[in-house]
């Protein structure tokens, strides 16, 4: 069987290309993509090329790829040792931009294991699932607490969920801080309390007077670009916490004296890897238990993910969704959810 699938040739070059793919082994099953996500941050990273030398971005980037990780699909085949699921279920995964794929059906803790999709998700919001379970697992070490100030910087898909997911655990304010007038418009409607345009406003002055001279318990740093983070560590209060939700290119230089260990702030750092393999008493947050809550959540109508989508496209028109998002003048500055159709 062959199949179609987006692949990054070299940098800023992007194709669609077919290639072969086998019967399921006895514990695997095959999946036809009926959605799937670009992830904006990770996946123009890697197709820019333009990361730091000796880096992990640039370990793991190698020339052709094919990107995505955000894979919504039904099963139309399974092992014969399969058990969990049956032919026409709707599944997410991590499976790529590709129409087929072949995922374990047996092993839960692979990263690659897919999980059903409730009737009441859509296609299109079951896309969300690998980010959701991300910010998910940052807002829990998060630890944010009821009446706990919350500043979340960087407007982008992490971060309108990081606002809905800091409101959910209590966080007040909420306070969204962004360049970008259309995102804060999008995160006030969806769940931030207050709003600061990281030009327009005097950023530091607003917090204090949102937080009644306290100052954020917790800052979430979620624009991806080292220069900025520096200044987030700024805004958090002294023995708060600032979380590292976005994952930057390049070296930041940070005073850690002045900046961490005199005003004894904690740092964490969040990543999809430092989900528990296993659920324990200690932490039964998996990515497969987030992602069901994930679901549930959206089903109940406490995370809205239908208005953080801006932008669809046939799959043969993939290439042409990249160079939008790869070009600072155009569309992309109102570019949010971009979805690649595989049912067209």
């Amino acid at each position: 069987m062959l199949a179609k699938q987006v692949v990054f040739k070299k940098p800023k070059v992007v194709v669609i290309e077919e290639a072969e793919v086998s019967k399921p082994s006895p514990n695997q099953v095959q999946v036809q993509t009926l959605v799937s996500l670009i992830s904006t941050g990770t996946e123009l990273t890697m197709l820019s090329g333009d990361v730091p030398p000796r880096s992990h971005w640039e370990e793991i980037i190698r020339y052709p790829l094919v990107p995505g990780y955000s894979n919504c699909g039904k099963i139309i085949e399974v092992g014969r040792d399969v058990e969990a699921f049956d032919v026409g279920d709707r599944v997410v995964s991590t499976a790529k931009h590709t129409q087929y794929a072949l995922l374990e059906g047996k092993n839960v803790q692979a990263y690659d294991f897919p999980v059903k999709v409730p009737d009441g998700v859509s296609d299109e919001e079951a896309t969300f699932h690998n980010l959701g379970y991300t910010v998910m697992n940052g807002t829990r070490l998060a630890h944010i607490q009821l009446g706990e100030s919350v500043v979340v910087v960087g407007m982008g898909i992490l971060g309108q969920l990081a606002c809905q997911f800091s409101r959910l655990c209590g966080g007040f304010p909420v306070i969204a801080v962004d360049l970008s007038e259309f995102r804060l418009k999008l995160a006030k409607e969806l769940g931030a309390t207050a709003t600061l345009h990281s030009r327009k406003d005097i950023v530091e002055e607003s917090i204090l007077k949102l937080t009644k001279g306290r100052g954020a318990d917790v800052v979430f740093e979620v624009t991806g670009n080292p220069r900025v983070i520096p200044w987030a560590l700024s805004l958090v209060k002294r023995q708060g916490r600032y979380v590292q939700l976005s994952s930057p290119r390049g070296p930041s230089t940070v005073d850690f004296h002045d900046e961490v260990n005199w005003p004894s702030r904690t740092i964490i750092g969040t990543h999809v890897v430092s989900h528990p393999e296993f659920e324990t008493p200690y932490n039964p947050w998996t990515r497969q238990r987030n992602t069901e809550l994930f679901f549930d959540l959206i089903t109940s109508g406490l995370v809205n993910v239908k208005n953080i989508i801006t932008h669809r496209y046939p799959l043969d028109e993939a290439p042409k969704a990249y160079q939008m998002l790869l070009d600072p003048t155009g569309p992309r500055l109102q570019a949010m959810g971009v979805l690649l159709d595989f049912r067209q």
